[in-house]
């Protein structure tokens, strides 16, 4: 017997393989391909091609083979034709068909001999039956019917002679007595998926099943089916077969995707024990040599494989055992990888997490420790106080206010500032015009047409006061006479933007007093005022007609300085009004002159609420991330977050909430969403699954009527035995009801069924 790893390549790809008695000889099937091989001194050797003769049919054209454990000599195979073809290899002549069986209607998916009679061949079709055939008489003696769409898998129990089990399309297994063709006398719902293989378990009561849901369950059929392991696949499953003289190992072969062949330990489901890459494309088949250590396999990329264990990989070697989680308790744990070569940690190791030999087929163990740090001062969880007074409906104005409080009484005070700054841009209408675009040349900046400039002169009500003073600086912000009235705050008003102005931080509202420096306006007796523009200083350089003239006069001297200038008659030059002394100090020429008044500037803060959003989810606060996004409303658009994250954010932020049960908040998430498969999500699962209270079958096309009994009880109300044409309500443990508000006038004084069947119902 070899003892590493070898192949052959053919010239087609095999459905299947099948192996003799003594595993000395394996058969190789499929559309294109039925040979025989023998396996010495480490190759293949080719014994005899089944595929030869005149006429090569669809009887060649093969799903399954199986080879005879008892007569050496016999093989059966199942075609796509629907036809079961028996073999006989001691015939003399060169073609080796020895009888084709027609009895199935559509094609044949596997055929299994019986493991002690070995004239007893059993088949499982498309067609949904299954055919007992005795080869003595070479006919069907028996036929088996699932009443299912098609038989994926049919196996012989090596338990119980006359027991057979077949999985199907539908997700069911049924176990069959040869003896009582009309009737499965066991029959149970293994996966969501249809099954498409099954294998029984040489040492105990063990049934394993396949299926496309990506799982392989272990069935316990000692008294009734109780699924004991489930293994978690990577994709469909498509054949399995249990290890031999290994109680809890199983090989399995994938359907798509996977082109290895993993072998299972039951107990660790979610990781493979070991795992054999050597093909290319999916494997078809699979099958031990009766021994532990080898066993052969075929592929769709025309390969047959013999596979030493002791090449195999062992993904469990190569997990990570590092690992951090928190719970939004801030509680952290945290699994490390030990040092089992550390003298203080290795002695109180036992043997079993110290490091395991690669051909050693105990599974390899965990060898971590887990930490558990805890927040010493527990508080109330704030994930869901927020979640519970966050507000998502109304004026954004509000909405920020009210949750820039809720979160400060969280001790949050980054999510207050992050509310009001959202409050700012958002809900303030200075916000929006930076925001927006730019103000144009001709519309407001004017300030003569605004009215924002500074005069003295005295209104219709001969007061002499500042009519046109900036806004912000007394109790009224309108300008004009007092018969004015106050006009409201749009764009088209001139005083609009006087009042954003006022509120902006400009140089004219927003300087603060500093202390007394040393340049001072006006005479020494007088208060001394920093340097800074007074009021009508301010209005007078806000007017672009004119230029912003600061006076001589505005840098008084603090003490006599020596007049060192020449005479008037050095300058000849000059106008007699320079050289005159009496002319006035006021008329010379102007010190600071500005042309030009710079202009508000738009400003898009996407980018800031962008990145604040992004920072909030990577510090793991999904909650206000995705809150933002809900009241800003059509302005998410502006941000540049892609759909699909959003989705993401919503959805891991709807999984949080499902977590402590706060359903009516995603349920108004969900109705709040813009992104249509958030929508549709509470358009799922709506559907309510009735049965007949009379028959107890499912009620099929019409809620008021069973198709099955034809009667309609189940829609009669057990206080009043009308029939309930509106709300019905029941108890799902007796199954009887009626209208609501009849049931809620009973159970106000009863707690037993109305129906008098002394079942205890809960009505809430």
């Amino acid at each position: 017997m070899t003892s590493k790893t070898i192949f052959i390549t053919q010239e087609s790809p095999a459905n299947a393989l099948a192996l003799n008695k003594d595993n000395t000889q394996v058969v190789i099937a499929g559309r294109n391909v039925f040979k025989v091989f023998s396996l010495v001194d480490d190759k293949f050797e080719e014994v005899c091609n089944l595929r030869v003769g005149k006429n090569l049919n669809l009887n060649f054209s093969c799903n399954d083979v199986a080879w005879n454990l008892i007569d050496d000599h016999i093989l059966a195979t199942a075609a796509t034709n629907g036809a079961v073809v028996l073999w006989n290899l001691n015939r003399p002549s060169r073609s080796k068909q020895e009888h084709v069986f027609i009895d199935h209607k559509r094609t044949v998916n596997k055929v299994s001999f019986h493991m002690t009679e070995p004239m007893w061949l059993i088949s499982g079709s498309q067609d949904g039956t299954m055919k007992c055939f005795d080869l003595r008489i070479k006919e069907a003696i028996k036929t088996f019917y699932s009443n299912t769409e098609s038989v994926r898998d049919v196996q012989f129990s090596p338990h119980q002679q006359h027991t057979f089990a077949a999985v199907s399309e539908n997700g069911h297994v049924q176990l069959w007595d040869l003896r009582r063709p009309d009737r499965y006398f066991q029959h149970f719902t293994a996966h969501s998926g249809p099954i498409f293989a099954c294998d029984w378990h040489p040492e105990t009561t063990w049934l394993a099943t396949a299926s496309r849901d990506k799982t392989i369950k272990v069935w316990d059929l000692s008294v009734k089916p109780i699924c004991d392991y489930t293994i978690n696949t990577i994709a469909s499953v498509g054949r399995i077969k249990w290890r031999p003289q290994r109680k809890y190992h199983i090989a399995s072969c994938a359907l798509v995707v996977d082109c290895s062949i993993n072998v299972w330990d039951i107990r660790r489901p979610y990781i493979p024990f070991a795992s054999f890459n050597e093909h290319k494309d999916v494997p078809t088949g699979v099958a031990w040599r009766n021994d532990p250590q080898s066993f052969l396999s075929t592929s769709r990329d025309c390969t047959l494989y013999h596979h030493a264990f002791q090449d195999a990989t062992r993904p469990a070697s190569k997990a990570n055992p590092q690992a951090l989680a928190m719970n939004p308790n801030l509680d952290v744990t945290f699994a490390c990888k030990i040092n089992v070569n550390a003298p203080s940690t290795s002695k109180n190791l036992p043997n079993l997490m110290k490091k395991l030999s690669l051909n050693n087929d105990t599974f390899c163990m965990a060898s971590s420790v887990i930490h558990r740090f805890v927040c010493s001062e527990r508080q109330p969880n704030w994930f869901k106080f927020r979640a519970e007074r966050y507000m998502l409906r109304g004026r954004l104005s509000d909405i920020c206010d009210n949750n820039a409080r809720v979160g400060m009484e969280c001790g949050r005070e980054d999510l207050f500032k992050v509310w009001k700054i959202i409050q700012t841009i958002y809900a303030h209408p200075f916000g929006d015009i930076l925001r927006i675009a730019p103000i144009a040349k001709e519309d407001t900046l004017n300030l003569n047409q605004m009215n924002l400039g500074t005069t003295t002169e005295q209104n219709a009500s001969g007061h002499d006061h500042d009519a046109r003073s900036l806004p912000g600086d007394g109790p009224s912000a309108v300008s004009g006479g007092d018969d004015e009235t106050e006009t409201d705050e749009t764009p088209e008003n001139h005083n609009y933007l006087s009042n954003i102005l006022s509120r902006s931080r400009g140089p004219f509202n927003s300087y603060k007093r500093p202390n007394l420096g040393d340049f001072i306006f006006g005479d020494e007796d007088e208060e001394p005022m920093p340097m800074a523009m007074r009021p009508e200083f301010a209005n007078n350089m806000i007017n672009n007609d004119d230029e912003w003239i600061l006076p001589r006069e505005a840098f008084p001297l603090r003490h006599e300085l020596q007049d060192r200038s020449p005479p008037p008659e050095q300058f000849p030059n000059h106008s007699p009004e320079i050289n005159d002394d009496s002319s006035s100090f006021i008329e010379e020429p102007p010190i600071l002159v500005v042309t030009n008044i710079p202009k508000p500037q738009p400003w898009d803060p996407s980018d800031v609420v962008r990145a604040a959003l992004w920072h909030h989810v990577n510090i793991r606060d999904v909650q206000t991330a995705v809150t933002i996004l809900i009241v800003i409303g059509d302005k998410r658009n502006e941000l540049g977050i892609d759909i699909a994250t959003q989705e993401h954010w919503i959805l891991e932020y709807m999984e949080l909430l499902s977590k402590f049960k706060l359903y009516n908040i995603i349920t108004e998430i969900i109705q709040l969403s813009w992104i249509p498969s958030i929508l549709q999500l509470n358009q799922q699962s709506t559907t309510i699954n009735v049965c007949c209270t009379a028959c107890t079958k499912p009620l099929q096309r019409t809620a008021w009527r069973c198709d099955r009994c034809h009667t309609s009880r189940h829609a009669l109300c057990s206080f009043c035995h009308r029939v309930v044409r509106g709300l019905y309500t029941w108890c799902q443990g007796c199954a009887h009801g009626g209208h609501l508000r009849c049931m809620k006038e009973w159970f106000e004084s009863n707690r037993q069924c109305p129906a008098a069947c002394n079942h205890i119902c809960e009505f809430t």
